[in-house]
């Protein structure tokens, strides 16, 4: 027989069942995300963006938290413990990880466009729109990882970058023991000649200053400036062939992936999409407004890339490309794929921004 002080434990019993369960389907998840740069740099902003975007998206039901280099483990340790699970997710550019796959460098950092003439507009086109998204998606498993990736930051063209004096010809860039990136794009240095040495961004300016490099490239006017590079060099080379494309992305657990919902895991595409265009918009604003105050309030003097850097430059990128479309089975399906993209849309593409890069020529003219 059922009574009211009975009724009533009961109602308490099922409220309580009711509110654990609530409390256990709507758990906060945290994504922690390893990057390899310092909290405070320009990419980290716009990765808490992205984590900004999916917290929105969710409800709140999944965060980003953001740790910097170095909290878990080093940063050429990352894709390791997001495999094994020491940490949930990392940040770093894909062609990071060119050691573990070859495959890596054709999304992260295609050298000199995948010498076909890819900008990073063309790049997001192939990659949205002409299958490149489905090949990065079994890059992971080629590379025999336990990972899930999105890509984030397709930004670029990358400076050529800084130089202690005027340099005329590939004759005087020999001269130069030269920070370079890791991978390819290192390596078609090598192959012409320069004394390319890899380092990390926060020890460039270091070894500026004792002259272990005579020379150095990172990025773009923002994340330069931000290292310092212009407090030792003052001549500066916007126009390059190494990193026409630069990606940043992120790599999640794939078991910590697998668990999350599926509205959890449709934020993080929606989130990532939306990711490709704001930091392309980011980037141009900001390197306009960093490669102004370098100009005007630090001494520091635009200079004409030498003319036979790209010809050098583009048949040594070129030769390591086939080398290694020779030596890789998927090495050479993701090239072919990018390829077969460009033969179709880069002649539109390269024309329709001859008369754009024109007109934006002849304006900042006026400015001198």
């Amino acid at each position: 027989m059922f009574t009211l002080k009975t009724l009533t434990k009961g109602a308490v019993a099922t409220a309580v069942g009711v509110s654990l369960f609530a409390s256990a389907a709507f758990a906060e998840k945290v994504l922690r995300i390893q990057s390899v740069l310092a909290t405070t740099a320009d990419e980290v902003t716009m990765l808490r963006a992205f984590g900004e975007d999916v917290a929105a998206l969710t409800g709140g039901s999944l965060k980003l938290e953001v740790l910097p280099a170095g909290a878990v483990v080093g940063p050429r340790d990352i894709m390791d413990a997001v495999d094994a699970g020491l940490v949930e997710g990392g940040f770093a550019w894909t062609h990071y990880w060119g050691g573990k796959h070859v495959a890596a460098n054709l999304f992260g950092a295609p050298v000199a466009g995948a010498g076909v003439g890819m900008d990073n507009l063309a790049f997001l086109s192939w990659f949205q729109f002409a299958g490149g998204k489905e090949l990065y998606d079994r890059l992971w498993d080629e590379m025999g990882v336990n990972v899930k990736g999105f890509m984030l930051q397709p930004v670029g063209p990358e400076a050529l970058g800084w130089f202690p004096e005027p340099i005329k010809s590939m004759d005087d860039f020999r001269k130069m023991r030269f920070r370079a990136p890791p991978g390819m794009v290192g390596a078609a240095y090598a192959e012409i000649g320069v004394p390319a040495v890899a380092m990390g961004g926060g020890d460039i300016l270091p070894a500026l200053e004792k002259g272990t490099i005579d020379a150095a490239e990172w990025c773009c006017p923002k994340p330069d400036s931000v290292f310092g590079f212009q407090k030792v060099l003052k001549h500066y080379y916007l126009q390059g062939l190494h990193q026409v494309v630069v990606n940043a992305d992120m790599y999640v657990n794939r078991d910590f992936y697998n668990a999350l919902t599926d509205q959890e895991k449709m934020a993080l595409e929606v989130a990532a999409n939306a990711s490709l265009s704001k930091s392309m918009s980011y980037r141009i604003y900001e390197n306009g407004k960093a490669l102004k105050d370098l100009t005007e309030n630090h001494g520091v003097i635009l200079e004409d890339t030498p003319a036979d850097y790209f010809t050098e430059y583009m048949a040594a990128a070129k030769k390591s490309l086939q080398a290694a479309a020779d030596d890789n089975a998927f090495f050479a399906e993701v090239w072919q794929s990018q390829k077969d993209f460009a033969d179709i849309a880069v002649p539109f593409w390269a024309g329709a921004q001859a008369s754009n890069a024109s007109l934006g020529k002849a304006h900042a003219d006026t400015l001198k």
